[in-house]
């Protein structure tokens, strides 16, 4: 599993953890996320993201 981060606030997005505070099952790959998924922290959209 991968990780992604946010190149505004630094945020990682870790596919093995998800996002379940946001709805996101553990498990669910970065590429896999709808379109309208937004860094939860600062609320930029997906294309912010890079693979770390």
């Amino acid at each position: 599993m991968k990780k992604y981060m946010c190149q505004v606030c630094g945020y990682v997005y870790d596919e093995e953890k998800g996002d379940p505070d946001n709805g996101i099952a553990p498990g669910t790959k970065f590429e896999d996320l709808p379109d309208s998924y937004l860094c939860p922290l600062c609320g930029v959209d997906k294309d912010n993201f890079v693979e770390c």
